[in-house]
């Protein structure tokens, strides 16, 4: 592959609801301009872009792929992403690598909930973007409903370039309506041809959405509008453009990339409307690592070398691929570049260009241009590499917050450190996965964005790192307490020759105040009834207790143990003794001090759409929640709630479905509580089993 100048490259992120064929698009233009000799197809497997073994087995994109293509002397850097919403962790990479993108959407399917979260993400990043409207040669096509659904959803931007025609139900050509031109596909390429008779009233009111955006840019446009003047060719053609950078224009192609009709104008478009680097994210901002300042470095060739790592592969037998975009300056092969991030230095031994799974090693990159480089020591996703000398750290990606958990167990014997080491792996691949380790009840906890997400890492985790596992609900951490006082004896006397063991102590037990410790320890000896070497020991004992409590065996909370009275032996007592006599007291104590199961409190905020508002709170209501509160959050509203801990257990999936997966929502540990009476009989019931 040639060596590309900056302006010479476009980095576009395909976007949209899944099964809009995103990957079919990326397929269709390689093929187009001739880098591969045979179509593959997502059904067959055979495609470029999808080339891991999960996504084979499934049919459906799980990663970013980043596929070049070259035309018309410029390489067009297309960054593949998955439609899926468990995936949306490499769409988030994705759209901070690009600078602009195509939001795709299913002819049929129409506007998706998957478009309207593409819109975000390109909004989120300011990326000028495009509509492609694919399979326009299904018979329930409808470009009209799917113009008018655009225009309701995204406003007047929403600009259509072309109006399409069928002859016997087949798509076969359509109006330039910029240029209000017929265009008819004819053996792979595009040729002129007359507007066919009967179209104005179709062509009519696109062309007039068109005129309406192109009056949006300026103000002497809008007066000519106004004055029903019409635009000339060239004045439509700048103003498109100029819109199209700034956001007020959203262009909409058509096509349908299974058979490659509309590619080649679809990648003319790209070529004429999309930026290069250095007009989309031409000032990129950063911090000076030594120094903490603020900085901007531009986009441009002669600036200090600086590149972001926005995604990682990792595989065992090669080790990690660092996928990065240069940020500034260019990057040549055997530099040594300085990791702001880390406080370490990474050698760049080795260049490579990917294509899918397929790496090309090339000698520099300029800025704007994608890559890839081997085997980084220290540098994960997020990372900057950067000029020693000028060094800079760009803001890392922001993920959502990854809220579905499992526990995770090994299937085969003596496999958990097999496991550990993959998850470990797995997590440098993916930000949104992430392994916690519970000491309280020795689980291994894994999060990921949903259940599908967490499928493919279980199954990656058997194909690359050759670990099975399952996957069980995580042990909720419960808490006991007791409600009453009591004061009671604790007496341990045993006689077996020689010395004997002689510990007594009288307890007062009730509830401290203060859920947050386990206990509060004091002692009211008067007369040397115990000893003070042995209050240590009746702590130590105390201490030991509270890690069990006396109805299902959870820790014990919110205690405060007072040592009254008691007595010793000069001869047999010992600290072990009287820590036993601790034991004894304690389980008898907190028996009869009306001791009660607390279960975890957690907050929760819901941002949904208004239309979701009901099912949400009487979800929330049927999982024992209470809601503290709703406030307006634009279209969407924000409901706060406190809901038991155990009764939120898959609620990202249960959420998706309530919403279509609109809804999004966080949750926090706030507080312990006495849980129901019901529920404490099931804790309690379920520990026996256990045991």
């Amino acid at each position: 592959m040639k060596n590309y100048s900056m302006e010479q490259i476009r980095n576009v992120v395909l976007l949209g609801h899944g099964g809009c064929g995103k990957t079919t698009m990326a397929e269709a233009m390689l093929y187009v301009t001739g880098q591969i000799k045979r179509q593959g197809k997502v059904d067959d497997g055979n495609t470029v872009g999808d080339y891991d073994p999960e996504e084979i087995r499934r049919k459906v994109s799980i990663n970013t792929s980043i596929i070049p293509v070259e035309w018309k002397d410029t390489k067009i850097n297309i960054l593949d992403t998955p439609g899926y919403f468990d995936f949306v962790g490499e769409v988030k990479q994705a759209v901070r690598a690009a600078d602009s993108a195509i939001i795709v959407v299913s002819a049929k399917s129409g506007v998706e909930v998957g478009t309207e979260k593409a819109w975000e993400y390109a909004e989120e990043q300011n990326l000028p973007r495009m509509i492609f409207v694919n399979g326009m040669d299904d018979e329930h096509a409808n470009l009209t409903n799917i113009l008018e659904d655009l225009k309701e959803r995204f406003g007047k931007c929403i600009a259509p370039f072309q109006v399409p025609f069928k002859e016997n139900d087949r798509f076969v050509g359509f109006v330039n309506v910029v240029k209000m031109e017929g265009r008819r596909f004819a053996n792979g390429t595009v040729v002129s041809c007359d507007v066919p008779e009967g179209m104005d009233d179709v062509i009519a009111p696109v062309r007039n959405m068109i005129l309406e955006a192109v009056a949006e840019t300026s103000e002497e446009l809008m007066e000519k509008y106004f004055n029903e003047e019409e635009f000339t060719l060239e004045e439509i053609q700048d103003a498109l453009h100029k819109g199209v950078m700034d956001g007020s224009i959203v262009p909409v192609l058509c096509g349908t990339a299974l058979n490659n009709t509309g590619i080649r104008v679809l990648m003319n478009s790209i070529i004429e409307y999309l930026p290069n680097p250095s007009e989309g994210r031409s000032v990129l901002e950063g911090k000076n690592p030594k120094t903490g300042k603020e900085e901007e470095r531009r986009c441009a060739i002669d600036e200090p070398t600086s590149v972001f790592v926005f995604k990682t592969i990792v595989d065992p037998y090669i080790g990690r691929l660092s996928i990065f975009k240069v940020c500034s300056g260019i990057l040549k092969a055997d530099t040594v570049l300085y990791n702001g991030n880390k406080d370490t230095e990474e050698k760049i031994a080795h260049i490579y260009v990917l294509r899918g799974k397929e790496q090309t090693e090339v000698s520099q990159l300029c800025a704007g241009d994608i890559g890839a480089v081997a085997k980084l020591h220290d540098t994960m996703t997020g990372d900057t590499l950067s000029d020693i000398n000028k060094p800079i750290v760009y803001p890392e990606i922001e993920f959502p917050e990854s809220l579905m958990h499992m526990a995770v167990f090994p299937k085969g014997k003596g496999d958990e450190e097999k496991m550990s080491s993959g998850l470990q792996r797995l997590m440098e691949e993916d930000p949104t996965f992430h392994v916690f380790l519970d000491k309280e009840t020795h689980e291994e906890i894994i999060y990921g964005i949903g259940e599908q997400h967490l499928d493919v890492i279980i199954n990656k985790l058997k194909s690359k790192f050759k670990v099975e596992v399952e996957l069980l609900p995580p042990t909720i951490p419960y808490r006991e307490t007791i409600k009453g006082k009591i004061k009671v004896q604790g007496k341990h006397k045993k006689q077996s020759g020689g010395h004997g063991q002689y510990g007594d102590v009288w307890m007062e037990f009730e509830p401290s105040g203060n859920l947050e410790v386990p206990y509060i320890f004091e002692e009211k000896i008067f007369g040397g009834a115990v000893p003070k070497q042995y209050f240590p020991a009746v702590e130590k004992g105390l201490q030991e207790c509270v890690k069990h409590g006396v109805l299902a065996g959870y820790p014990v909370v919110g205690l405060k143990a007072t040592l009254v009275d008691g007595s010793y032996h000069p001869v047999d007592s010992s600290e072990m003794a009287f820590k036993i006599a601790t034991s004894i007291a304690f389980k008898e104590g907190l028996l009869k001090a009306k001791p009660v199961i607390l279960e975890p409190i957690v907050k929760v905020s819901v941002t949904v759409p208004d239309e979701y508002m009901g099912d949400i709170i009487g979800d929330l209501n049927k999982r024992r929640g209470r809601i503290l509160g709703m406030n307006p959050k634009g279209r969407f509203q924000q409901v706060d709630a406190e809901v038991p801990m155990a009764e939120m257990f898959k609620y990202a999936t249960d959420l998706r479905s309530m919403t279509q997966a609109r809804g999004s929502f966080t949750m926090k540990f706030d507080r312990y509580e006495e849980a129901p009476h019901d529920v404490q009989q099931k804790v309690i019931e379920a520990r026996k089993k256990e045991a």
